[in-house]
């Protein structure tokens, strides 16, 4: 794990969220937060860096922030467990709220 913190961030347009996920999981779901504030999220698809795993990703954080999957972009780590993602449309409070986790 790094010692960088992923705190949940505005940008010019949206929000800024950091992701961790884990593949190969029995559901596609939405775990919570990891200790260094990166959003949990565990993916059916594998490896975490495969176009499909990415698209599924982005597919369920549009459903959860009832955003379409066009307002999220994968901005870094697209080819790895770790990801930042911008969500155009939405600040930090709205995915903050719409989210819910701790």
């Amino acid at each position: 794990m790094s010692e960088r913190k992923f705190e949940f961030t505005d940008v010019r347009g949206g929000a800024a969220i950091g992701v961790r996920v884990v593949t190969r999981s029995a559901a596609t779901e939405l775990v919570g937060r990891s200790e260094d504030g990166a959003l949990k999220v565990r993916l059916q698809s594998a490896p975490a860096g495969a176009p499909a795993a990415n698209d599924e990703l982005i597919q369920l954080i549009a459903d959860l922030l009832g955003v379409s999957a066009s307002a999220i972009e994968i901005v870094a780590g697209a080819e790895k467990r770790d990801k930042l993602l911008s969500i155009e449309g939405l600040s930090t409070a709205d995915v903050e709220a719409r989210l819910r986790v701790d």
